[in-house]
Parts: structure tokens; C-alpha cells; sequence
């Protein structure tokens, strides 16, 4: 099949799902064969408050802002005698400062109480504490305790729908097909290789079709116009 594209003729080839998975998986390796953790941390409860913080902010600005949190407190029972106040002061160059402030606030305190100082390493008990959603609690059990997860940040629904493999309705409808599609061993490794490349190659602004090589393989028709 023959498509108009930017006033040249361009390809497209018939590839079936199983196929552009293949592609998508073997491209993002080829890569990033490395995946360092964006949001610096020295263990489950740092990464806990990193990810808090970085709803709605930047990684680089918390990146920022974490270590002047941790050298105040960096584990539950310090965190939670520096106070909602001086926690809220700290914090609010990311944002959202009376919820975030009051969440890890919260949870430090849950934590000490009902988990013996640990963060817990279940799905259910980390989704029970306070401001820390699906999204929050599958980083921590992926990227903390190694467990099979798939975090969809806005990077990850972008190019999901772009790259046709989700219908894009809601965040769970793609973590839904994200895990359905691509083998469960690679999970971990694969929701960071692909954030990467949104940032990269294939932003939500100043997006251009010609530097994203695996939308222009395998993407919805209506991005390749």
C-alpha cells in the first residue's frame, strides 16, 4: 500500500499486532540496553517519597528537591517527626503541596505504626496509604522490590495510542493491553525503555513524525498523514 506523506510517496507495510510488538520491544532495546531509574533514591521509602512528589513535576525538579528532604529525614520515623509544615516548606517547588505534604506525612506515619518502619510490598497495602495511587505504588513494587509491574505514566498512554496498541480510553485500559501484549519478564525494563523514548522521540509537543521511527512503523494512520 502506497500513502502521501510530507509530499513524498511513503510505504506502509502490513504488519500484524504480534509483529509490532516484536518491532517496538526489539527497537527500544537496541536503544536504551540500559534503564537507570530517573528519580534518585537509596531505597523503598526515599523511592516511595521521589515518586509522591513527581506527580504533575518534573523528575530533574525532584531530583532536586529530594535531597534536601532526605537530608533532614530519610526514613518514616524522622519524616514523620519533621512535621506536615516543614515537610509542606521543603516540598513545594513540585507542586500540589498541601496533598503531597499531608500524603507523605500520612503514610510515614502509617508506615511506622502498622508496617513496622517497612514500606510494604504488596500491591493492597501500598494503595492503602495515603496519596499514593495505582500508578505510584506499581513504580515502587517494580523498581523497588523487583516485582512484574506496568506504571502507564502520560508518556506511556501517549505512545501506546499512537503506536496502535491500546484503544487510549484510560490510563487502565492501557496498562490492561501494556500487560497483554508484551511478555510479563520484561515489564520492569520495558515501562522505562519506553518513557525514554517518548521524551525523546516522540514528546506530546513538538512532536515530529519523521525522528519517530517506531510510530512511522507501526502507528495509527492518523498519525502518519
Amino acid at each position: 500500500m502506497w500513502h502521501p506523506f510530507n509530499g513524498k510517496v511513503q510505504q506502509i507495510t502490513t504488519m500484524t499486532k504480534k509483529e509490532k510488538v516484536h518491532f517496538v520491544i526489539n527497537k527500544l532495546e537496541e536503544l536504551y540496553p540500559e534503564t537507570p531509574i530517573p528519580l534518585d533514591h537509596k531505597d523503598p521509602f526515599t523511592l516511595l517519597i521521589a515518586v509522591a512528589l513527581s506527580a504533575q513535576c518534573t523528575d530533574a525538579r525532584v531530583n532536586k528537591i529530594t535531597p534536601l528532604l532526605f537530608a533532614k529525614a530519610d526514613n518514616p520515623k524522622d519524616m514523620y517527626a519533621l512535621g506536615l509544615e516543614e515537610i509542606a516548606r521543603i516540598i513545594r517547588p513540585c507542586g500540589l503541596t498541601p496533598m503531597k505534604s499531608k500524603g507523605i506525612y500520612g503514610f510515614s506515619k502509617i508506615i511506622l505504626d502498622q508496617h513496622n518502619g517497612q514500606v510494604p510490598q504488596t500491591f493492597e497495602e501500598l494503595e492503602a496509604l495515603p496519596a499514593v495511587g495505582h500508578k505510584t505504588a506499581s513504580v515502587v513494587m517494580s523498581q523497588a522490590f523487583g516485582v512484574p509491574a506496568f506504571p502507564v505514566d502520560t508518556h506511556i498512554h501517549r505512545l501506546m495510542y499512537r503506536w496502535n496498541l491500546t484503544t487510549g480510553k484510560n490510563v487502565e485500559q492501557t496498562e490492561k493491553d501494556a500487560k497483554r501484549l508484551f511478555p510479563r519478564e520484561i515489564w520492569n525494563k520495558l515501562h522505562l525503555q519506553i518513557i525514554f523514548y517518548g521524551r525523546e522521540y516522540s514528546p506530546a509537543r513538538g512532536w515530529k513524525l519523521e525522528n519517530d521511527i517506531i510510530t512511522k512503523t507501526v502507528g495509527r494512520a492518523e498519525f502518519l498523514k
